[in-house]
């Protein structure tokens, strides 16, 4: 692939529970042909349910008016997935640390948490139309780096 070759797929979800496992999958097959090792495409999979559910619940807040942006592209050493949602944003700093110990037992945060620990890069970014960009990227397989160090 050259460096003006970047392949794109981008999917418009309703703002429903079955788009959870939709986004999942679609996620998932790609990695996989991709040629991603099944431990890969599982956390891959995972941070795209959590980034989902998020936007679902949080970022779109169950409006079933509102859609959800998933997109996935190639560059020459990584794949990047964007999850869209149509909801106000937030601000990463207002979600309580998962791991203090006083927040221990709240399910808060652990979603960010995941798709931190599953991915090579991480950001959130405010959406195109508004709302919040979540932006997850993982090194493609036979590229230096590829899950041993993230660079978030």
């Amino acid at each position: 692939m050259t460096a003006s070759a970047t392949q794109r797929l981008e999917v418009t979800l309703d703002t429903l529970l079955e788009s959870v496992d939709l986004a999942h999958d679609i996620v998932a097959r790609v990695a996989e042909a991709s040629g991603f090792s099944e431990d890969d495409v599982h956390k891959l999979g995972m941070a795209v349910r959590e980034a989902a559910i998020n936007a679902y619940n949080y970022g779109n807040c169950r409006d079933p008016k509102k859609k959800i942006t998933l997109i996935v592209e190639f560059e020459i050493e990584k794949m990047v997935i964007h999850i869209i949602d149509q909801g106000c944003g937030f601000e990463v700093c207002d979600v309580p640390d998962p791991l203090a110990d006083e927040n221990l037992l709240r399910t808060s945060g652990r979603g960010l948490l995941m798709m931190r620990a599953f991915t090579d890069e991480f950001a959130i970014q405010r959406g195109p139309g508004g709302g919040t960009d979540l932006v997850m990227a993982k090194k493609l397989p036979g590229h230096s780096g590829n899950g041993n160090s993230p660079t978030k």
